[in-house]
């Protein structure tokens, strides 16, 4: 498979890859060489399922002339090779637009038990439990207060609990209170199906936070972008640009959020963007687009070349954040 395209036209450079990593709104152009007849599938891999998308049915017939020696060759585009070198004195330069990426959580306190005992803990990663509010160590998400397990538990085997302090059946370690045992049964079938940020690069392929789902509401739960100027905040951000601007933005997915995760940054119809470098490192392989993955934690500078006249949108891709504030709009005179 070759990877020959993106979002709005062709790589700088094509490349042989076994996958490609799609956000909301991106897409891509691969050619692929079909070697021998037989049934294949294409298929949308997480780390917990395989989803069929197509059924592809290869034949004998060959096509003449044959275009395996063609798919062979890796072209460069002339057009973006011309534009690494204008870009050139915009990678040290100051931006012109720098935009946050920003999660706010306030869950308020839970329901507690007769001790008034509070706990706080990872939705993302369970083994993670301490006894004051702070940050997971694995993915820097805002812990989550919970009623503290009443009664003592094995630290060992967490199933074994008892409203009493006696020993273990299983091993004969002395059971200590159960809000000081980590689960970490549930932690190792949480690893074992795949969702561990580190496994998939901090991506969340599933929706695996079932329980503080149902709890959260755009009242408590806040997705943000702040424009750093000034801090205005998503519809209250105002920016104007003039047909024939190249403007730099550098779009920061702050780490010091409640829920660091990926975002999908999606411009509308006011022009199209390049990648212009990720965390001060220059993008290797230019594309022309209109969504770019920011990574948890990640700096990415764009450059923006407005070409439409109108009021366009700017937003998050993934529905739940747009839907909760996550958007923008600017206008674009002539």
């Amino acid at each position: 498979m070759k990877l020959v395209g993106g979002d709005s036209g062709r790589c700088e450079r094509e490349q042989f890859v076994e996958d490609v990593v799609l956000a909301p709104s991106e897409r891509a152009v691969v050619d692929v060489l079909f070697e021998t007849a037989g049934k294949l599938t294409l298929e949308h891999r997480t780390p917990d399922r395989i989803y069929t998308l197509a059924d592809i049915t290869v034949v004998e017939d060959r096509p003449t002339p044959s275009l395996t020696e063609a798919f062979t060759v890796l072209r460069t585009d002339p057009e973006l090779s011309a534009e690494r070198e204008r870009l050139a004195p915009l990678v040290d330069a100051p931006p012109d637009k720098t935009l946050a990426f920003v999660a706010e959580m306030d869950m308020g306190e839970p329901d507690i038990g007769a001790d008034g005992a509070l706990v706080y803990s990872c939705p993302m990663h369970p083994e993670v439990v301490s006894d004051e509010p702070g940050r997971c160590p694995s993915c820097g998400m805002k812990l989550i207060a919970q009623a503290a397990p009443t009664g003592f538990a094995c630290p060992m085997h967490p199933d074994v609990t008892s409203e009493t302090a006696d020993r273990c059946p299983q091993c004969g370690m002395k059971l200590i209170p159960a809000r000081l045992v980590r689960p970490e049964a549930d932690h190792h079938e949480h690893a074992t199906h795949g969702h561990s940020h580190e496994d998939a690069g901090g991506i969340e392929w599933e929706d695996d936070m079932v329980e503080v789902n149902k709890l959260t509401t755009p009242a408590n739960m806040r997705w943000k972008l702040v424009d750093r100027s000034d801090d205005a905040e998503n519809h209250a951000i105002d920016w104007h640009f003039r047909v024939g601007d190249r403007v730099k933005i550098r779009l920061v997915n702050e780490m010091d959020s409640d829920h660091p995760m990926h975002h999908p940054f999606h411009i509308h119809g006011a022009g199209r963007f390049l990648v212009l470098a990720r965390d001060g490192a220059v993008e290797p392989n230019l594309v022309w687009s209109d969504t770019v993955l920011v990574r948890t934690g990640e700096v990415v500078d764009i450059v923006l070349e407005v070409t439409n006249v109108g009021r366009w949108m700017a937003h998050c891709h993934i529905a739940e954040h747009h839907e909760s504030g996550m958007m923008f709009s600017f206008d674009v005179t002539a």
